[in-house]
């Protein structure tokens, strides 16, 4: 019984460490990868904590093995996004403009009751007060509600198109104007768009918009911005809302 408390103990203790060095995550939000290895890393603590005959490194190995994965995939995914999109999958889009999307909801075995609950869960009634629902890789479902479901005064018509408009993380001038951006035949896999990820240019992305990297930088320079690679992230929302983060190491 003492060897039995004390290989507990000390199983509990190497477990704690490990998933703190992984990272942190929200336990809703863990990606396939990282649910797998949780899963694995339990069965390997419980069977080291079963077998008192079994040497207590053969447990702590493989755990160790385990958490090198994770992390060795956390850091590929985190400066390449094809990783990321490997080990993650895309988000998918249920509601569009306040219509299902059959196709993808079966694709994603994603049934009406599913729709339903997650809708009441954002305290929405119907599905017309919904401008757009995405289907995260997490499994849960975000909701951006058109504007009057929200109580807003100010709604555009659905024919009318979003104007660009410029938020930045840090100081800069405001914009000088506004153009038209977003096609009306626009279908969008993900909200907001990414324009720049990591300082690398979203070529496909800009091409959906029917834009290129020359307007990009142009409206980019027309805030401060000089180069491409001096960009964290720059996304644009539905309504034609240009969000900038700026990496200041490079600026400064």
């Amino acid at each position: 019984m003492f060897s039995l408390v004390i290989r507990t103990t000390l199983i509990y203790i190497v477990v704690f460490l490990i998933m703190r060095f992984m990272g942190k995550r929200e336990i809703g939000k863990l990606t396939v990868l990282d649910f797998v290895i949780s899963i694995m890393m339990a069965e390997i603590a419980v069977i080291v904590i079963e077998d008192v005959e079994r040497p207590f490194i053969e447990g702590i190995v493989p755990m160790v093995i385990l958490m090198a994965i994770q992390v060795g995939t956390a850091l590929l995914s985190m400066y390449n996004r094809k990783m990321r999109l490997l080990l993650d999958g895309k988000p998918s889009v249920i509601i569009a403009k306040g219509k299902i999307n059959r196709e993808e909801m079966r694709k994603q075995r994603y049934n009406l009751d599913d729709l339903m609950l997650q809708l009441r869960e954002n305290k929405l009634t119907t599905v017309a007060d919904v401008e757009f629902a995405i289907l995260e890789t997490s499994g849960k479902l975000s909701i951006i509600p058109k504007e009057r479901a929200m109580g807003g005064a100010s709604e555009q018509s659905d024919q009318e198109a979003p104007d660009v408009d410029v938020e930045r993380s840090s100081h800069t001038p405001p914009p000088k104007g506004k153009e038209k951006l977003i096609p009306a035949g626009f279908r969008f896999e993900i909200l907001p768009i990414p324009l720049i990820m990591d300082g690398k240019v979203q070529d496909d992305n800009l091409m959906k918009i029917e834009k290129t990297r020359f307007w990009l930088k142009n409206v980019l320079q027309a805030h401060g911005v000089m180069d491409f690679k001096d960009v964290f992230l720059c996304t644009i929302d539905h309504k034609g809302k240009l969000f900038v983060d700026v990496n200041q190491k490079r600026i400064t």
